[in-house]
């Protein structure tokens, strides 16, 4: 259900729109649909979309996803071309690394405890 001033959707820039689909295809599971050749949607959770128009001034947000085996989801990333730019550490309230996408977006997945 969408409320005002709760997020939406995310959008962010997609670079190589094949590379990047195909990484959250086998890291996540995740199917898209096509706008054209330069965007493709996802619906996964929350809604967004990836920008593959290089000439974008998208700023690059950090979107965290969630994950309940943290070092088994790092190993997914990592094994679908993923790079891990923090490995996990503990923060108030779980733990969570960070990665960096096909499209060069930096992401976090988190876990509880």
């Amino acid at each position: 259900m969408r409320e005002d001033g709760k997020i939406d959707y995310v959008e962010m820039p997609g670079g190589d729109l094949v590379a990047t689909k195909a990484f959250y295809i086998k890291a996540f599971g995740w199917s898209f649909t096509d706008y054209g050749p330069d965007y493709a949607a996802y619906s996964e959770g929350l809604d967004g979309g990836f920008d593959g128009d290089t000439a974008s001034a998208l700023a690059k947000p950090l979107v965290v996803l969630f994950a309940k085996d943290l070092e088994a989801m790092e190993a997914k990333v990592v094994a679908a071309g993923g790079v891990v730019l923090k490995p996990v550490f503990s923060f108030p309230g779980g733990r969570r690394f960070h990665f960096r996408d096909p499209g060069g977006n930096e992401l976090a997945v988190w876990s509880e405890g």
